[in-house]
């Protein structure tokens, strides 16, 4: 982690709310990142971000090892982002899923990377947004999601495998 927001969690663990402002200054776009891949809509993000600063903030205190502290916040953030999705009742059963003939754009355009990302399953979803778009690694990622480092590289490796058949299969459609 950087040693910038390391310090600056050890400052706001021991009380100081001009560090905390700070962490969520540096750490807003990564957050609404992680939001936006997991719920969507621009509203749920505010709401679960906001949910979860205040819930960071309150919890600070109890931070023991400021160099987790991004885990430690995603963990927070994801943790709020699925309870909106329980409370909206928006969990989409698995054979609702979209196939991969349905990736293709009305207008014939490629389909957009970022999009088909939004396409695959939430915890797949979650792990490419965290790996890719946060920088995180495999490890920190099986922190945030309570599972092992194995298990966040086997499902990583299938999304990729998905994502690329997906792109694939959308290219293939454009050139024929």
């Amino acid at each position: 982690m950087n040693t910038e927001l390391e310090t600056d969690a050890a400052l706001a663990s021991q009380g100081s709310r001009e560090a905390f402002v700070r962490l969520m200054r540096a750490m807003e776009v990564p957050m609404y990142q992680m939001a936006r891949a997991i719920v969507k809509k621009d509203e749920d993000c505010a709401d679960a971000i906001q949910e979860a600063m205040l819930k960071a903030f309150q919890a600070m205190p109890a931070l023991k090892e400021p160099s987790y502290f991004r885990t430690w916040l995603f963990r927070i953030l994801i943790n709020e982002c699925n309870a909106i999705l329980r409370k909206r009742n928006r969990v989409v059963p698995m054979h609702d899923l979209p196939q991969a003939e349905s990736l293709s754009q009305p207008d014939g355009s490629q389909l957009d990377l970022r999009e088909a990302v939004d396409r695959l399953e939430p915890i797949a979803r979650t792990i490419v947004v965290l790996h890719y778009y946060n920088d995180l690694p495999l490890g920190q990622i099986g922190d945030i999601l309570e599972m092992s480092e194995g298990a966040v590289k086997t499902r990583l490796h299938r999304a990729r495998q998905t994502l690329a058949q997906w792109l694939s299969d959308t290219m293939e459609r454009e050139g024929s």
